[in-house]
């Protein structure tokens, strides 16, 4: 039996924080975790388990820093004409960082790639983010708001799952995502383990559905986690200096919350408190 898998997304999906090590049985196209490139991946492992019981085509198109919008307008459009078995479509955490966040305009992509999918016959695969300030080790000031936007991003995909249907994981529902060594040295991205877990829950998942898969991805890890040391040494020369960038556009929204919460409830903020905040 045939079966065409097609992975839509951002950086997970390609497979950061997974280190190809040896190649995929699976044929593989598209833009990420191709052999020589440097990245496997879960999506990569899940779709060498599905090639132990069909001939399986592999399909990735995800890239790296990918928001709703890039995957709606580039993405899709790549994926061709013709049926496909299973979607993934795992994206939206790069969306929640930047100023230009836009609840409605995320859920529009969303469904807008989950319509088109689909309506080619895809099972779709898709999550509920957690809580990724927690894993990173933000401050409480500007968790609170990045997780009210990832919840915004999470009933995009409740809606998705209700009008679509398919396999949709909760990652808060797996405790060890609050590990340390679920991640990669950088914690923004799952390292081997957690794209072997994420790779091996949808393939449970799948054969509930009937889809047979001889072979499970494997829980075991070839590499180890990264040290405390080396922890600690990513995070003072790349860490901080990453979140520096990429939360330029959180911070100052953050800031403006964390200050509108210690006001009384009629106290708006004035347009000067808003200026000086995001200077």
């Amino acid at each position: 039996m045939s079966l065409h898998y097609v992975a839509l997304g951002d950086s997970t999906t390609v497979g950061v924080g997974d280190p190809m090590n040896g190649s995929s049985t699976t044929d593989l196209s598209g833009a990420g975790a191709r052999p020589g490139e440097g990245w496997r991946g879960w999506a990569s492992l899940l779709a060498d388990s599905l090639a132990s019981s069909h001939r399986v085509t592999f399909s990735n198109f995800a890239t790296s820093g990918a928001t709703t919008d890039l995957v709606a307008t580039r993405q899709l459009p790549e994926i061709g004409s013709g049926p496909i078995d299973l979607a993934s479509l795992i994206v939206g955490v790069n969306d929640t960082l930047r100023s230009s966040f836009d609840p409605g305009r995320i859920r529009a992509d969303l469904q807008v790639c989950a319509e088109q999918l689909t309506a080619r016959g895809a099972l779709l695969l898709t999550v509920r983010f957690h809580d990724h300030g927690q894993v990173f080790g933000l401050p409480k000031w500007m968790r609170r708001p990045l997780w009210q936007r990832i919840e915004q991003v999470n009933l995009a995909y409740d809606d998705l799952y209700t009008r679509y249907g398919g396999i949709r994981l909760d990652m808060a529902d797996f405790p060890e995502v609050y590990r340390r060594d679920f991640w990669s040295i950088d914690r923004l991205h799952p390292g081997e383990r957690g794209h072997r877990k994420l790779a091996r829950v949808f393939a449970d998942e799948l054969t509930r559905r009937g889809v047979r898969i001889d072979v499970p991805p494997e829980l075991d890890c070839a590499s180890e986690p990264p040290s405390k040391w080396a922890d600690t040494v990513w995070m003072v020369r790349e860490g901080v200096p990453w979140l520096g960038r990429r939360a330029g556009d959180l911070i100052p929204f953050a800031a403006r919350m964390a200050l509108a919460q210690r006001r009384p409830v009629s106290g708006a903020l004035t347009n000067a408190e808003v200026q000086r905040l995001e200077a």
